[in-house]
């Protein structure tokens, strides 16, 4: 048995016992499949012991591999804190809310506001999703947005905290038949199709919401279409193609379109704060007692009984209130 094993060795070991899967877990990792197929066999040589079976169908453990994983995360876990412990709190803390409106642009203002030593640098990107891979690569420290819709792998090396259920909206043309009402009832929509960033990687925890509270009422979702990039690009595009979209409480103003609440029933897009398991930060700690603040002022938590949410969020959440 060797007596230091490098952290690569084991990282590479747990991802690879993750995705059973050595070019999905090439791609987490950002390495070449052949580098990693490489420090596996080096982990395994140092172990003396087949950590996996490999076979042209499938990846799967051995018995040593089995033994191997959960000491393996341990020592990653450990790892982790004793880098956060002595290098994070040296660096600007990045977080990524999104756009410049919303609920995780408003933490990140607020913290600014009472925290003005610390160094929070934003971010925006379009959905957690991607946000989502950029923090289990080291490029992004914080992200907002509906883990109910992640895959499971991914949140399972994160960490997370629900801050607010926003109401959904949909974004119409001043024009469009149901425009001059003040709400929108949710059977109104049925014939409709709204753009809900179908054909976008980063955001496909919002298509998936979306699908989730069209089916069965005849809403449609609009065909794919490339990521849209920034808020300029994002409102040429949804005006010349004259998209109805389907959108949060707070949204960005789009000239000639508006914002309309949809009720009976009113839908809710769940909103978390995500960050790396193991991270330790002043700027992270300012984030977590601004948000708490918002909660509780703003009963961002708080879910009215004739609302909406599908059963994946629902099971990470407590009952209704009124």
């Amino acid at each position: 048995m060797p007596q230091d094993i490098a952290p690569r060795l084991l990282r590479a070991f747990t991802v690879v016992a993750e995705e059973l899967h050595f070019t999905r877990a090439a791609a987490r990792l950002f390495v070449a499949q052949q580098a990693l197929s490489r420090d596996i066999r080096r982990l395994e040589r140092d172990l003396g012991a087949d950590l996996f079976v490999r076979t042209t169908r499938q990846v799967t453990l051995t018995p040593a591999g089995e033994r191997l994983l959960p000491h393996a995360r341990r020592v990653l876990a450990a790892h982790d804190d004793l880098t956060a412990a002595f290098v994070r709190d040296e660096r600007p803390l990045l977080v990524d809310v999104g756009a410049k409106v919303g609920t995780a642009y408003r933490i990140l203002t607020r913290t600014r506001e009472t925290a003005p030593d610390l160094e929070l640098v934003a971010r925006f990107h379009s959905g957690l999703t991607g946000a989502a891979a950029e923090i289990l690569a080291g490029r992004l420290d914080v992200s907002f947005g509906r883990v109910a819709g992640l895959d499971p792998s991914a949140l399972s090396r994160l960490d997370h905290r629900p801050v607010r259920y926003e109401p959904m909206t949909v974004l119409l043309p001043d024009d469009h038949r149901l425009a001059a009402r003040t709400e929108i009832p949710l059977a109104a929509l049925a014939g409709e199709t709204l753009y809900a960033a179908a054909g976008n990687p980063h955001t496909a925890e919002w298509t998936d919401l979306a699908t989730r509270l069209f089916a069965g009422r005849g809403i449609h979702i609009a065909e794919p279409f490339p990521e849209i990039d920034g808020e300029e690009e994002f409102i040429r595009v949804v005006r010349k193609h004259r998209w109805s979209v389907l959108a949060s409480v707070e949204f960005i103003e789009l000239p000639g379109m508006v914002l309309r609440p949809i009720v009976d029933p009113v839908p809710l897009s769940p909103i978390s704060m995500v960050w790396r398991r193991g991270l330790r930060h002043p700027a992270l700690e300012a984030l977590h007692a601004t948000a708490g603040r918002l909660v509780a002022s703003e009963r961002w938590l708080d879910r009215p009984r004739d609302s909406w949410l599908p059963e994946p969020d629902l099971r990470l959440t407590g009952p209704a209130v009124d």
